[in-house]
């Protein structure tokens, strides 16, 4: 029985990704299609790859990392290495999102706190304005 591959095209549909990207991902030596004249077709393997490359992406890995990660899968240890290089590279870009939550959070309450001080400012102009009147 052989493996089933997908096209380019049916990558892109499942994965919701542009060819370019597919392409770009094949380049940086992240995904490895097999070819069949000039398509490229898709294995399983390829398809486990670039779910974990778009996760890595989405949380904010760069390419290089997730690249490192992907590697680490064929030494032979079971994925141990790669499972725990992947939670400790994890958990210092939670610490890394969480600490960009705080800043937020307070930015925001800034904000809010200035658009108050702005619309006591205005009621306050608005009202003189009417009084002088």
């Amino acid at each position: 029985m052989t493996e089933q591959t997908m096209t380019i095209r049916e990558m892109c549909d499942e994965f919701e990704v542009t060819p370019r990207t597919l392409r770009f991902y094949e380049a940086k030596e992240l995904l490895f299609p097999r070819r069949d004249g000039q398509k490229r077709l898709f294995s399983r393997r390829d398809r486990a790859r670039l779910k974990l490359i778009l996760r890595g992406k989405r949380f904010g890995f760069s390419l290089e990392e997730i690249r490192q990660l992907l590697d680490l899968y064929d030494i032979g240890d079971q994925q141990q290495t790669q499972l725990r290089q992947t939670y400790e590279l994890a958990s210092k870009r939670l610490d890394d999102l969480e600490r960009q939550r705080a800043e937020l959070d307070a930015n925001i309450k800034d904000l809010k706190d200035q658009l108050k001080w702005g619309e006591k400012m205005i009621a306050s102009m608005s009202a003189h304005k009417k009084a002088a009147e």
